[in-house]
């Protein structure tokens, strides 16, 4: 017997084993029987077992190659020896007669002839397929208690239910319903009506499983009613067993859940059809129901235990009817639900009763008849972000916005402020790729959606399934949204895959099919202005992008075909064509404001001079268009930009080669803008007529501020023309100035814009300025919740943006014609613009700096900025009145503290000229270092020290003040790569701007104590360097920095206001930290004792809080820990570092800062040898209240004993600490524990046994502070009754038993 084959052994061996095996010729274990039919039975059983014959596998005789795949001949079914078939019969007929499956029935389709049917596309539906599950669905009849279980659990226990009621084989389904979604025929047709089965109750109204769903309308219920009458004649053919054995069989071969719904299905539409039929009858249940009946809940209708009841109350009538499945409203709170009714009806006016007052939201009192729309009650947060933008397009520097991004934004590191905003934008830290989407959507909305690939999905969306009109405009919005969040969010649109060629191929096409009446169809392959808008803010966040967007969208022939033809020759609806003409032309202002576009100007140049020729006709139309006014105001804020590209130097840096093959031919030259300021200046006077008419004014909107700000351009670039002559322009502004300038600046209607700045202030009104209530932070939105009515900043009322305009053009001309500046100026005298002044210099409140507030105060800005520059251009030729000066110098220290991020150039112009400039300190020459040293001379006859001659520091000052400047010059100016880029905006220089985004709005520009800051930088330098030599010119700095401070403190208080007297002790601390030599210098030891008579005036004092949180300081203790470092180990007793430390010991003041000296510090009592009469502060700051801190009390006790403090040594504290010993070892309060009342006792009975006579003296017989008497107190002659009789009583028993431990 051969045996198994092992592990090891190959195929060889097989075939070797097999070999032997045939050649032995044994038996095999296991025979091959093939049996026959199962079903002949044992037919065959008698017949020879089958001949073995094996395979055998011979890999010799294996072809080479594989065999090919041919098909193997069909095979036939072997009849069974039992069962011969029919010679005579169709097996395939046969089998189809035997076959008792559902699908022998379902499958035999009749095929309808469609040959004469017209063919018709199927019509886009907006109903989803599947439908969509709502909460609302087949939640009606479900029981109250699913309580908190989800849908999911709700439709399983639903379906539980079902199946728990699935009937048996034998019943009897009475209707087979439409399944859930089908369309069914409502009304059937007078043909079917009666249709019935024979012998059966059953009558068929129409078709139910088969809905037509898929076939157009009439079709569909054709070919349904079709199929239906051949059923309902089969089923009538049939005899009643046949259906009911049909119905068993049915039911034996359908699922049970199926035949659960059908069923369930079946019964909702007989309940159904009950019910109308009842509604139907004269005296149905609904006969009785109001229209007025209100629905109220179940709960509702319960009376609650020790409720009384009204049958009179009134019924809640709502204008809607409330369902249980709606959210959070299970429960219906029906006084909650007041607000929803109409308002009551008018009384008469003659009627006796007592009405409540109505006012209008102008807070005018209304007549009780008086009937409003509800409308004008409600109020609208705020304009959208693009309404508002879009509005101000025109203003001084409107085109340039801050980026919606949301302040939550982490902030940059020190050392990243040198580089440009832009270029932080385009880098995205690690932590914000590695974030999911949604951690990112709640700080960030829009970071959120892009990493979501939502930009490839909305060109999905408008590429493959042209969507309607409504959708497309809002992609469109969604998408400028996106645009304005940042650089890098607009740089994601411009480059996402064929999102921005789609969006040109299909929204911007230079030739589209006339429009007929009606809506629009379709906005495919017709111009759409949104488009456009979305390309021009595009543009707007960098000057790359816009030339990409140049280069390679054709946007040149798309610009060239919107504005070469007026609106209304554009074969558009009126509105559409205004509104894309503006953003064609915004657009180009746009690119024109990187210096690009200028190629368009050479080819439409009789385009736009014909456009300009026509003004004057449009401005006198009555009443003016405001889509006419916004696309003159664009077409001139156009030609400014080509106006003052024509006046750059055209050697300007070019960023890279885009740009530069851009520029090269988008040069304009001078020759081709001279002409246009005829035109414009007959606009400009056309539109100053309006100005005596309120209503013609507010109508032609930027017209007039884009007109001005034309002016202003041109002359800036006339002048700096090489090939001019200098007398033409001089001449042409004399003439100007007198024909137009002057009498505008004399008219009383003038006057009245000035007198509204006020009102229209976001400065003046911050709570203008509140971010509205529903806006998110994650979201950035320029909304506000006092909205944007007529008298403000962006209203229709508003006066800033024409004299902002007025005041710009007006120091062009000054700082061009100087002959002008005194003529000029005379604008500053408005009475309207010195109350806003002061106004604005008055302490108040600060709007918060929200997105709106952001945009609001820029343009603010611009104005108050304006108005200094021309101020300060007219001091340089003559002395301003002393009160205007004054006035006009705390405007510009009011200003430098509130500039925002990109207005870095202003704020180093303000340094170059106002702040620092002696024509703005009229105090120099009035007598203000006189009244200084008056001031030291009455303070002689006090206990305290005199000032340190402040008028000779003041006038010192005045005289250092190029210095002072150059100290802050070279301490406060902006990073240099932000100032570059705001000098390239506010000076026009095209080639060098960047982006018209500014950076984010965080923070102003400099701290509110921005006069420290130079000491600030000096004292953290020389922290941080780890050898402690401080650097060079230390002196200097400090000097300037005191010096400019106290010119402050002296004559412009109000600049400091923002800044807590504790943050004033703060900074002066620093300047003895800085160095260990610094405070010895002797012009700084008279600044900083200057300074301190200062802070520590009567009306200054009360308000020195060192608890609260100090602006730049996370800890005053430990502030004040290391100045006693400081102290101790440096100051040598100076009498001016030890007022310093004394100063913060006052009793008001937290007690850790007293612990921290005689706990931790106590070996600096010996150097506080400050006199009593050089002390800055009244004794009784220290005394008063008596000390209630046991652990300082023992301290107090225990310096005293061990002779730590002594008089001669310490003379304040050591007065300090006996007055609150005495007043505590006296003290009977009956409230103190018995902590306090034993160590008050064992401290009495040390007291009484001291050695020291004049220590003991002084303990016992304190009476009150005088820091008149050497040791600063009185002392009892001797002691009162009470305490003697206390006193004589506790010795009494130290005698008997000893004195205790401490």
């Amino acid at each position: 017997m051969l045996s198994r084959p092992k592990p090891g052994e190959s195929e060889v061996d097989l075939l070797r084993f097999q070999s032997q095996f045939l050649a032995a010729g044994a038996a095999p274990a296991v025979q091959l029987v093939k049996k026959g039919n199962r079903g002949s039975g044992d037919a065959n059983s008698n017949q020879p077992p089958l001949q073995d014959h094996r395979d055998v596998v011979m890999l010799d005789n294996l072809p080479d190659l594989p065999p090919a795949l041919v098909p193997s001949p069909p095979k036939r079914a072997r009849p069974s020896p039992g069962h011969p078939l029919p010679e005579d019969e169709d097996p395939e007929e046969r089998l189809r007669r035997h076959d008792q499956h559902i699908t022998a029935v379902l499958t035999k389709i009749i095929e309808r002839d469609t040959s004469s049917v017209a063919v018709k596309l199927p019509v886009p539906s907006a109903v989803a397929f599947p439908p969509v599950f709502h909460r609302s669905r087949d939640t009606q009849g479900r029981s109250a208690t699913s309580g908190k279980r989800s849908i999911f659990a709700q439709e399983i226990a639903a379906r539980r239910i079902s199946e728990a009621r699935v009937p048996s084989v034998g019943e009897v389904v009475p209707n087979l319903g439409p399944p859930e979604g089908a369309v069914t025929c409502e009304t059937p047709a007078p043909r079917d009506q009666g249709s019935q089965l024979p012998g059966s109750s059953h009558s068929f109204q129409g078709p139910n499983l088969v809905t037509g769903k898929g076939l157009r309308g009439q079709e569909a219920e054709q070919e349904a009613q079709t199929i239906h009458e051949e059923n309902v004649a089969r089923l009538q053919a049939m005899a009643p067993e046949e259906i009911l054995q049909e119905q068993q069989r049915l039911l034996a071969q359908l699922d049970p859940s199926l035949v659960a719904f059908l069923r369930s299905h079946s019964r909702t539409q007989e309940q159904t059809g009950e019910k109308a039929s009842e509604e139907q009858r004269p005296g149905g249940p609904s006969a009785n129901v109001t229209k007025e009946e209100p629905l109220m809940s179940s709960s509702a209708n319960k009376p609650k235990k020790g409720d009384k009841l009204e049958p009179e109350a009134p019924v809640l009538a709502l204008p809607m009817t409330l369902q249980k499945e709606w959210l959070h409203m299970d429960t219906v709170e029906l006084e909650k639900l007041h607000w929803t009714q109409d308002l009551p009806p008018l009384r008469r006016q003659q009627t006796q009763e007592r009405m409540q007052a109505r006012f209008s939201l102008q807070g005018e009192l209304l007549a009780p008849d008086v009937d409003l729309p509800t409308h004008l009650g409600l109020h609208h947060h705020g304009e959208e972000a693009e309404e508002l933008l879009d509005s101000t397009f025109s203003w001084y520097h409107g085109a340039l916005t801050f980026p919606l991004v949301p302040s939550q934004e982490d902030k940059e590191d020190e050392d990243e402020d040198e580089e440009h905003p832009a270029e932080k934008a385009e880098r995205k830290s690690p932590e914000e790729d590695s974030r999911p989407p949604p951690d990112l959507a709640r700080h960030d909305v829009i970071k959120g959606l892009l990493a979501t690939s939502l930009l490839p999905r909305l060109r999905y969306v408008l590429e493959v399934t042209y969507p309607g009109p409504a959708v497309v405009l809002d992609i469109l919005a969604v998408l400028i949204r996106l645009a304005r969040h940042s650089l890098e969010s607009a740089t994601r649109v411009l480059e996402c895959p064929r999102l921005i060629e789609t969006i040109v191929r299909e929204f911007l096409p230079t030739s589209w099919s006339p429009f007929g009446s009606g809506p629009t169809p379709s906005l495919y392959k017709v111009p759409c202005a949104t488009a456009m808008k979305l390309l021009r803010v595009l543009a707007s966040a960098g000057r790359n992008i816009a030339a990409r967007l140049l280069s390679s969208f054709d946007l040149r022939s798309r610009l060239c075909r919107f504005i070469a033809e007026a609106p209304q020759e554009l074969t558009l609806p009126p509105e559409e064509a205004e509104t894309l003409s503006i953003e064609a032309l915004r657009l180009w202002a746009v690119a024109a404001s990187y210096g690009q576009g200028g190629d368009l100007y050479r080819e439409l140049y009789p385009v736009v001079m014909r456009a300009l020729q026509v003004v004057p006709q449009e401005l006198s139309t009555h009443p003016p268009q405001p889509l006419s006014m916004q696309r003159i105001a664009s077409l001139l804020t156009l030609l400014t930009q080509l106006t003052l590209a024509a006046g750059s130097n055209p050697a300007e840096t070019i960023s890279n080669s885009v740009e530069a093959s851009l520029s090269v031919t988008s040069l304009v030259t001078w020759t081709q803008v001279s002409g246009l300021q005829p035109l414009v200046e007959l606009c400009l006077r056309q539109t100053l007529k309006l100005l005596s008419r309120p209503e013609m004014w507010r109508a032609v909107g930027p017209v007039p501020a884009a007109c001005l700000l034309f002016l202003g351009a041109f002359y800036q670039a006339w002048s700096q023309q090489p090939s001019s002559c200098p007398e033409d322009w001089l001449q042409d502004m004399e003439r100007l100035s007198e024909e137009l300038l002057l009498p505008l600046l004399s008219q009383p209607t003038l006057g009245s814009l000035w007198d509204s700045l006020r009102h229209c202030s976001p400065l003046c009104n911050p709570l203008s300025c509140a971010p509205a209530p529903e806006a998110p932070p994650s979201l950035v939105s320029l909304g506000c919740s006092g909205g944007c009515p007529p008298f403000s900043l962006a209203g229709s009322a508003s006066p800033f943006p024409f004299l902002t305009a007025l005041l710009s053009l007006l120091n062009t001309m000054a700082w061009i014609h100087k002959g002008l500046c005194g003529q000029l100026a005379a604008v500053l005298a408005a009475p309207g613009l010195q109350k806003y002044f002061l106004r604005c210099v008055a302490p108040g409140a600060a709007p918060p700096l929200t997105p709106f507030s952001a945009w609001a105060l820029r343009h603010e800005y611009h104005l108050q900025y304006l108005a200094l520059a021309l101020a300060q251009k007219a001091a340089t030729l003559q002395p301003l009145p002393a009160t205007h000066a004054a006035l006009y110098h705390g405007m510009a220290l009011a200003l430098l503290s509130r500039l925002l991020p990109g207005s870095e150039y202003l704020a180093h112009e303000l340094l170059l000229s106002c702040v620092f400039r002696l024509e703005f300190l009229p105090e120099r020459t009035s007598g203000g270092p006189e009244a200084a040293d008056f001031s030291d001379q009455l303070s002689l006859g006090s206990s305290r020290a005199p000032r340190c001659g402040q008028g000779a520091l003041l006038a010192q000052a005045c005289q250092d003040l190029p210095s002072i400047r150059s100290c802050y010059l070279t301490h406060c100016s902006p990073a240099q790569a932000s100032l570059l880029a705001s000098q390239a905006l506010y000076r026009a220089e095209l080639r060098r701007l960047p982006t018209l985004l500014l950076p984010v709005p965080t923070e102003p520009l400099l701290p509110t104590d921005w006069p420290f800051l130079p000491l600030i930088r000096l004292y953290h330098r020389v922290s941080d360097t780890p050898s402690g030599v401080p650097p060079t010119d230390t002196v200097g700095t400090a000097m300037r920095v005191l010096q400019w401070v106290l010119v402050l403190e002296s004559w412009r208080p109000q600049a400091l206001w923002a800044v807590p007297p504790a943050a004033h002790l703060a900074r002066l601390m620093c300047v003895f930290l800085v160095d260990s030599e610094l405070f010895r210098e002797s012009p700084v030891q008279r600044l900083v004792a200057a300074l301190l008579a200062q802070l520590c005036q009567p009306q200054v004092l009360p308000n020195l809080n060192l608890d609260c949180p100090l602006p730049g300081l996370t800890s005053f203790p430990d502030l004040y820990a290391n100045f006693l470092d400081h102290f101790e180990a440096v100051s040598f007793g100076d009498h001016l570092f030890g007022a310093l430390v004394l100063l913060p010991l006052q009793r008001r003041f937290s007690v850790t800062l007293r612990l921290a000296l005689f706990g931790e510090h106590v070996g600096a009592l010996r150097a506080l040898s400050l006199p009593l009469t050089q002390l800055p502060v009244s004794l009784e700051c220290y005394t008063v209240p008596p000390e209630d801190n046991l652990a300082l009390l023992q301290l107090y006790f225990r310096t005293l004993v061990t002779g730590v403090l002594r008089p001669h040594w310490c003379p304040v504290l050591y007065a300090v600490a006996v007055a609150h010993v005495n007043s505590f070892i006296f003290s009977q309060d009956p409230q103190s524990s018995d902590e306090v009342k034993a160590a008050r006792r064992r401290m009495l009975q040390k007291t009484w046994l001291l050695a020291d006579e004049g220590l003991r003296q002084h303990l016992l017989h304190y009476k009150l502070p005088n820091s008149t008497l050497p040791e600063g107190f009185e002392l009892y002659p001797q002691l009162p009754p009470l305490r003697q009789h206390y006193l004589q009583r506790l010795t009494s028993t130290v005698l008997q038993n000893g004195v205790s431990e401490t």
